[in-house]
């Protein structure tokens, strides 16, 4: 309470206003599977379109698994995804080296200089797999730097501390100015120096006649391996050990910012016990002792980054993951993003062999477990195997059940982006293509309406064409089919769940469940250690109730009226003394949903014209 203790005017902010409960975002959604390059674990990156994706995670390119090519399922999964109407979306990378004792665990790498010689630098693609397999030009550009006499004494143009020079000297006046080589720009004793093999030279001790001065600077290119990789440029690096912002600390192992971690895809390594020192040593390393000649315009040189690997097929542990270690790993990395709603994990269930069979399950159980267990909130997308008859997909569905997961059968034909011809068709997931429809439908008419009888975007055809006979057998067990339809297209035409209690048996009703508790959820957290008492629970009923009306109006909930649609009960009918002795505040809220019309019936008879109506 305020002390009132001089006479005055006071003047106070009170709300007359309930607390009031937001609906959170229901069509942001995570993939998790391989990659051909990027982070393996950590906190989960946010895209938001297919050239995040591209830049990060390495494109389309298929995968290779010891010596097995598969297709980059994940990556179809995510272009699909946006091309649907998919807007928000986090991807975590699964991979399972292929040696477990491998140095480079996996990484694109170059020695430096030749074999034969001490390594002085390694250049080592910052993430594992094939992707890293780059090409690296490193252009190095002698700019002419004039030298001047300013108050009688020799200054250099331009220069500045982190800089790198080449200094040339006239072998006629071989006992005036300053030794011909590579020199770094240091500060010493609030002085700019240059600093060389033959010590510290001050610039007044240049000569006008016998040196001349070139500004040294870098600049990387690099084309990384796959068909829509674009050339990645940093220009005008100082190569001086010294300068902040130079070859090696642009391209330094420990980057400052995650948009360097993830942009940079490659890293200088020198070994701890001699890192590189100065710039004429960095040079000699990249030129492998080539002489550095300051005439020419430009000197490039180009190094390979080679024997990437994409490790073996992960395992169910693989997408499981782990939160033991310093960096989460797999389905773990999704627990620290909340507004994940929709996780799925593209592709995981190809090649149901008689040999993967027990990895695919796995890694199913290991997207159930989380959704189910430890984020409640969120809903599983789930991808029946490739290359099933009716019998094997049934008998896939019959090893599951779960209120928070949707399977969805067949897979998708779509145009090869790979295939240069423009004629090749690709088999791919369905999920990618489920979880962009899950988002276009929430945005376009809410979360409460089933995603369903929607065009399949970027389809050019159906792994299987199904007709109504076979979708008898598989819809009523569970199974979403999408269906080709003549004049209307490639449909989504199934909005169940893997459930086997018919109150969960719409995926619609139970991502709305889990969109109003969890809105709910956060939206009242202003309530704990508040006084439980009548005003407390007054201002929660009016809360939910201010909630659930709106999303009454919004044509969520059935009734003709407030009172038929839902009711909101908290007060001494939900709560003992006991409860209220342990501190609990107990409400009761009972919603009606609305539920799909998915058998829409015509009763249709004969009658005379003479019939009385």
């Amino acid at each position: 309470m305020p002390e009132y203790l001089a006479p005055g005017v006071y003047i106070e902010e009170v709300s007359f206003r309930s607390k009031s409960i937001e609906g959170l975002s229901t069509s942001v959604a995570g993939f998790i599977g391989p990659t051909r390059f990027g982070p393996v674990g950590g906190t989960p990156e946010l895209l938001t379109s297919f050239s995040d994706y591209e830049r990060i995670y390495g494109g389309l390119d298929a995968l290779r698994f010891g010596t097995t090519n598969q297709d980059n399922y994940l990556a179809h999964a995510v272009r699909a995804f946006f091309d649907n109407g998919g807007t928000k979306l986090y991807v975590t990378r699964v991979f399972e080296p292929s040696v477990a004792d491998d140095p480079n665990n996996g990484k694109s790498s170059l020695g430096l200089p030749a074999s034969g010689s001490p390594t002085l630098l390694t250049l080592r693609a910052r993430f594992p797999g094939r992707g890293g397999d780059q090409r690296i030009s490193l252009v190095l550009k002698a700019t002419p730097n004039p030298l001047f006499t300013s108050g009688g004494q020799v200054q250099i143009s331009g220069l500045r501390e982190g800089d790198a020079v080449y200094v040339t000297h006239d072998v006629v006046s071989p006992n005036i100015g300053v030794s011909a080589g590579v020199y770094d720009v240091v500060a010493q004793n609030d002085e700019i120096v240059l600093s060389g093999a033959g010590g510290s030279q001050r610039i007044q001790d240049l000569d006008l006649v016998a040196n001349q001065v070139f500004r040294l600077t870098v600049t990387v290119r690099i084309k990384r391996p796959g068909r829509f990789e674009n050339e990645l440029i940093w220009p005008d690096l100082s190569p001086s050990p010294t300068s902040s912002t130079g070859l090696l600390a642009t391209f330094t192992v420990s980057p400052t910012g995650r948009a360097d971690y993830l942009s940079i895809p490659f890293a200088f390594e020198a070994p701890a016990a001699s890192p590189i020192a100065s710039a004429a040593e960095l040079l000699a390393a990249l030129s492998a002792g080539a002489a550095i000649d300051p005439t020419q315009s430009q000197q490039v040189f180009t190094f390979t980054l080679a024997q990437g690997s994409d490790g073996n097929q992960p395992t169910g542990d693989s997408y499981a993951g782990d939160d033991g270690g310093q960096v989460k790993t797999g389905l773990t990395t999704f627990e620290d993003v909340d507004e994940i709603s929709i996780v799925s994990a593209p592709g995981a269930t190809a090649d149901y062999t008689n040999e993967n069979q027990v990895r695919v399950r796995a890694i199913v159980q290991n997207l159930l477990i989380h959704c189910d267990v430890h984020m409640p909130y969120r809903v599983a997308v789930l991808d029946a195997p490739n290359n099933q008859v009716l019998s094997e997909v049934r008998d896939f569905r019959g090893r599951f059940d779960s209120t928070r997961a949707a399977l969805y059968y067949p897979w998708i034909k779509i145009a090869d982006p790979l295939d240069p011809t423009g004629r090749g068709e690709l088999v791919v997931p369905p999920s990618g293509f489920v979880a962009g429809i899950y988002a276009r439908t929430d945005v376009l008419h809410g979360v409460f309406k089933a995603p369903a009888n929607e065009v399949v975007l970027g389809a050019v055809g159906l792994e299987t064409l199904l007709n109504k006979a076979q979708q008898d057998v598989l819809n009523p067990i569970g199974v979403n089919c999408f269906r080709y339809f003549e004049n209307r297209g490639f449909r989504l035409w199934g909005a169940r769940t893997i459930s086997s209690d018919p109150e969960w048996r719409y995926i619609s009703v139970r991502r709305y469940f889990a969109y109003l508790e969890h809105s709910i959820d956060k939206g009242t957290q202003w309530a704990v250690f508040e006084n439980n008492n009548q005003t407390l629970w007054r201002n929660i009923r009016e809360t939910v109730t201010a909630f659930l009306t709106n999303e009454w109006r919004n044509g969520a909930l059935m009734g003709t009226s407030t009172d038929e649609a839902f009711f909101v009960r908290c007060d001494r009918s939900t709560m003992s003394q006991q409860d209220l002795d342990l501190g609990r505040l107990i409400v009761l809220v009972g919603v009606a949903p609305v539920k799909p019309a998915e058998f829409v019936i015509f009763r249709i008879g004969q009658f005379t014209a003479d019939k009385q109506s």
